[in-house]
């Protein structure tokens, strides 16, 4: 990957095609959910839009607001490989998978864009020598992405969190970070954003998370 171009949901009667696509995504046999599309359901969204969660990103409709960019903080590195699997073999750690969708300001899935993960492993350290847990794919044609990962761990003065850029093509790239529920220094982490929070569900002895971006054009 070369270097990159200089470059809330909220409730609503009636279908959209961000909730079109879900459901269909939803419905789709158990081989494509497990084929690396994205393996998560939206249940926990849709109880969201329901009212009985915080609703942590914008629902995907004409004029709303699109995920909110923070900063890129001290590690990131560029040409990172492309993979899906940020998992180390041998590597202690609670394993992650997350999944969601890219869309565009007006509802269009956007297929094609980088989505880059960076993190901490399950000590709190980042790899400055390598590029352990760290990696970009390219969202599907139906702007869906899928990482399997561990869960992040702690260091000081952050609360647990995932670094991320994302880029349509040939359009200016979000850089952000995504929050887990329920972490107790979410309070004290001065970057926290709850816009940015994942969903998260326990499965076993592994975690799902969703999060769909929403970035800031008209397609």
């Amino acid at each position: 990957m070369g270097e990159y171009d200089e470059r809330l949901e909220r409730t609503q009667d009636g279908p959209t095609r961000k909730r079109l696509l879900k459901a269909a995504f939803i419905a789709a046999p158990a081989a494509t959910l497990l084929s690396g599309t994205g393996a998560v359901p939206a249940l926990a969204r849709e109880e969201a839009e329901n009212g009985h969660l915080l609703a942590p990103t914008p629902q995907c409709d004409d004029g709303d607001d699109p995920t909110p960019p923070q900063m890129e903080g001290p590690y990131f590195k560029a040409n990172s490989p492309q993979r899906t699997d940020l998992v180390v073999p041998g590597h202690p750690g609670t394993a992650l998978v997350v999944s969601g969708y890219v869309f565009s300001r007006d509802c269009g899935p956007v297929s094609g864009a980088l989505v880059d993960f960076w993190q901490a492993d399950d000590a709190g350290d980042y790899d400055s020598i390598g590029y352990d847990y760290r990696g970009h794919q390219f969202t599907n044609t139906d702007g869906a992405f899928h990482l399997n990962t561990i869960v992040p761990g702690l260091y000081p003065g952050r609360t647990r969190h995932l670094h991320v850029k994302v880029q349509a093509p040939h359009r200016p790239v979000l850089t952000t970070q995504l929050y887990f529920p329920g972490e107790p220094r979410n309070d004290t982490d001065m970057l926290f954003d709850p816009r940015l929070l994942m969903n998260v569900q326990n499965e076993g002895f592994e975690k799902l998370a969703e999060f769909d971006f929403v970035l800031d054009f008209v397609a």
